[in-house]
């Protein structure tokens, strides 16, 4: 959302512009090839999400904004991205906390919270944006992306991103996110051969994600310093079984980790 000088508190649940476009699978198609072409072209991402963000998942947002605890992130007016972004901020916390296993994962994936913002701002300038509680709302789905990564155990690679795709699902009920998890997963299929459960794991996601806390609606700030494993076993997060199960038997059968595309290039196997 814009920076404005008014409140959040101030702002209307929902602006007179905004629009709930229902599915428009043509467009969803037109950027899914793009986003086929090259996996790290995220705004295409944003794309189909936007062209796929239906009731569901607004009348969500607009429950979480009048409840109790959205009210008080409200009045708290906490901004994600540099909040995450301040690394020295959380220098004092124990190497087994969220905040640290965020830090080293972030660190070594060469990723920034404000990267994604800014990748999301490609599709959509924020002065072009309503300015409402309901933005507020789909922001902070963004902005706790990268934590659902480290909170997950799912990885970047392009199965780790379909897994936790079907795992967003069900926190977050957009139909762009349920086409790109189950989309992704047969294009890695096409383009390995692979024997691997990958379906079965973005199911898996799907379960996980229907039985944890909504993680988007957490007090972030707290959940960095918490205990990974106590957080985990607090908000219902179970391990990605098949998922590592899947990558074991990629590995197994020539496919890297880190050399999972789905792109329509040939994907690298491993060196002998």
């Amino acid at each position: 959302m814009a920076q404005t000088d008014m409140s959040l508190l101030d702002l209307p649940l929902v602006a007179p512009e905004r629009v709930v476009s229902g599915f428009r699978p043509l467009k969803v198609l037109h950027h899914y090839g793009k986003l086929i072409e090259d996996k790290e072209d995220t705004e295409q991402v944003f794309h189909i999400i936007e062209a796929t963000k239906g009731k569901k998942s607004h009348r969500q947002a607009w429950d979480f904004i009048k409840s109790a605890d959205g009210q008080l992130l409200m009045r708290e007016q906490a901004v994600i991205p540099p909040m995450l972004d301040d690394h020295a901020r959380w220098a004092d916390l124990p190497d087994n906390s969220v905040g640290k296993h965020y830090i080293r994962f972030m660190e070594r994936e060469g990723l920034t919270a404000q990267g994604l913002v800014d990748e999301s701002h490609k599709w959509a300038p924020p002065e072009a944006l309503p300015q409402d509680l309901t933005q507020w709302y789909f922001d902070r789905l963004r902005d706790t992306h990268d934590l659902f990564h480290v909170l997950t155990g799912y990885g970047r690679d392009a199965l780790g991103e379909t897994s936790l795709l079907g795992f967003s699902y069900s926190q977050n009920h957009n139909n762009g996110v349920f086409f790109i998890a189950y989309a992704g997963a047969h294009q890695i299929k096409k383009m390995t051969g692979t024997k691997a459960p990958l379906y079965a794991s973005v199911r898996e996601g799907q379960r996980n994600g229907k039985a944890a806390a909504k993680l988007a609606h957490l007090d972030v700030t707290a959940l960095m310093r918490e205990d990974i494993d106590k957080a985990r076993a607090r908000l219902g997060i179970k391990p990605a079984m098949i998922y590592r199960e899947c990558l074991a038997q990629l590995k197994e059968e020539g496919f890297a980790e880190d050399a999972l595309d789905l792109s329509s290039k040939e994907p690298q196997a491993q060196a002998a």
